[in-house]
């Protein structure tokens, strides 16, 4: 059995998954949300939820992060089909980038055409203040490795895939009207990823404002390539939930983290409502 499991392909692997998911469900979902550190309530809100833990999808690691749930629910969202990760996996945890990314290979077999990426992250940019959230423009890969490293099976995408708009601007444009609409201030900016998980020296941070990040984070990165390379349009969205370290005078510690992310559940949670209506309504 091990042998047998050992050779089947990444691409084979996925299709099992994905035939495990369609078994559970009754919807189709066209919109998938994966959601980062103290943002996984949204998903208690679904309409007629199924909930699968990670464990009993074949390939789907367990997350070990506090705040995540490590759990896929499937229901709607203002009759809305979606798809939702309540709890994503990290590089950082011990796994690698392809367990870390089997997710999303499963969504674009599904039949998922847009990935809207969620995610904490540390405030470069001073005029990112902490709660303010923030639509993802570009990104910087410092994580020191690339998902689609290795051997490339063609039906999930090319060996070298565009990478010029990772992040679809007339879906940032989509979040902003969105979100003026609610008088939410969102500013767009480039997330900076690295690999964690120790939090970044001053030094390093007075680096990557040197590079243009406005925010940094531990994940969001290898999601978001492997989405573009199946032809996933990809959303972007950070909860700046501290400041960077150097940026202010405080330590970052995890709680606080959680403790943001909570805070801005409600205007989170509008927005994001908003944001998959709008998406459903211009397919």
């Amino acid at each position: 059995m091990v042998e047998r499991m050992a050779s089947t392909s990444l691409y084979e692997r996925a299709e099992h998954a994905t035939r495990i998911i369609r078994s559970r469900i009754s919807v189709e979902p066209r919109i998938a949300v994966v959601l980062g550190s103290g943002l996984g309530g949204f998903a208690d809100d679904f309409e007629n939820p199924v909930a699968i833990p990670y464990e009993d999808i074949p390939g789907f690691v367990r997350s070990t992060a506090q705040g995540h749930a490590g759990r896929l629910v499937v229901g709607t969202v203002d009759s809305v089909p979606v798809l939702a990760m309540q709890g994503r996996v990290h590089y950082y945890e011990g796994y690698s980038l392809e367990e870390v990314t089997f997710p999303i290979r499963t969504f674009g077999l599904l039949g998922v055409k847009t990935l809207v990426l969620t995610n904490a992250a540390g405030g470069i940019n001073v005029q990112l203040t902490q709660g303010a959230l923030m639509v993802i423009s570009d990104h910087l890969n410092l994580m020191g490795v690339n998902p689609l490293r290795g051997p490339n099976d063609e039906r999930f995408g090319p060996r070298f895939p565009d990478m010029s708009a990772v992040y679809s601007p007339e879906l940032q444009e989509l979040v902003i009207d969105e979100a003026r609409a609610i008088n939410v201030e969102v500013r767009r900016g480039i997330y900076c990823g690295l690999s964690g998980p120790s939090y970044e020296t001053p030094a390093e941070i007075h680096l990557l404002r040197a590079l243009g990040a406005d925010a940094v984070g531990m994940s969001t990165v290898p999601e978001a390539i492997v989405a573009r390379h199946m032809g996933i349009e990809v959303l972007g969205i950070s909860c700046i939930t501290n400041m960077a370290a150097g940026i202010g005078d405080e330590p970052i510690n995890h709680e606080e983290v959680m403790a943001t992310g909570d805070r801005v559940r409600a205007t989170f949670t509008e927005l994001l409502q908003r944001v998959i209506g709008a998406i459903h309504r211009r397919v």
